[in-house]
């Protein structure tokens, strides 16, 4: 174990030096498998460049491409880590905005809703981003868009021209959203209401018989004064049949809303032809 450290030390300190056409021809071939989608390869040849960088002349361009090959292959916590990296090497405005966007980016991809709002509020509040002041809301939408709030993120893309066919599918999926509540508040006054308002028939009608039935027996119960009967059926059977028709309904609302959430961000992900995490 010992030997082994001593040899890794021994490499680092009698590292050779590579020359600038030799370190411009592994970044050209890093870039090339980044663009042939090869991102596992393209990690290792910039890590490798990385190494016999010396002078730490594309310190910037290997933790940038390392973070954007980790993104691309799902590692987000990884991909966060050598953005981060990009963010401290980067040398311009230019190179320190895409970072922190690209940070952004990924986390809005990990649903950090909270974490992401803190960094975008944290940017607006930099001069030296104040002329950026469109692109940050343009991604302030996307983390609404992934927060499952498409009212909000179609009145943030409103802002935006070039974000008006976001602003129109946002809009398009707050129409066909179910409403919980409403759903709920339903099936309180009348059982299986709620499941009929998303589609679910069949559980409606079921609950809607059951709450009948047992309602039905309770009410005989006690007008036939077995108090003990009645109060069994009720608390037991009728109540309990009531109360899961409430949960069924919010349950259904917010399945049939997922479901429509999902095949939007799907389609997003597919045919969307402009910026996205």
């Amino acid at each position: 174990m010992k030997f082994g450290k001593l040899l890794f030390l021994l490499l680092i300190l009698l590292k050779p030096e590579f020359a600038q056409p030799q370190l411009e021809k592994q970044w050209a071939y890093a870039e090339s498998l980044f663009a042939q989608e090869k991102y596992f390869n393209a990690i290792t040849e910039a890590k490798r460049l990385a190494f016999f960088d010396t002078a730490n002349q594309y310190s910037f361009k290997t933790n940038k491409l390392i973070g954007e090959s980790y993104s691309q292959g799902g590692k987000l916590a990884e991909a966060v880590h050598y953005f981060t990296k990009a963010e401290i090497t980067s040398k311009t405005k230019a190179e320190l905005f895409a970072t922190k966007i690209e940070i952004i980016k990924v986390n809005i991809l990990r649903r950090a809703f909270s974490l992401v709002n803190h960094q975008l509020n944290e940017m607006e509040k930099d001069e030296r981003f104040r002329t950026d002041s469109s692109s940050l809301q343009y991604w302030r939408g996307w983390n609404y868009l992934f927060h499952d709030d498409w009212q909000k993120a179609a009145e943030v893309f409103a802002k935006i021209d070039s974000a008006a066919t976001l602003k129109n599918i946002c809009e398009e999926v707050q129409k066909k959203k179910y409403s919980v509540s409403f759903a709920k508040g339903l099936s309180v006054v009348l059982p299986g209401a709620g499941q009929f308002y998303t589609g679910n028939y069949v559980s409606g009608i079921l609950s809607l018989g059951w709450n009948v039935l047992f309602g039905y027996l309770t009410v005989q119960a006690f007008s036939a004064e077995r108090v003990f009967d009645g109060m069994a059926i009720g608390t037991m059977l009728w109540l309990r049949f009531y109360n899961g028709n409430l949960t069924n309904a919010e349950k259904f609302a917010e399945e049939k809303n997922n479901i429509l959430n999902n095949e939007t961000l799907d389609y997003l992900q597919k045919n969307y032809q402009g910026l996205k995490p």
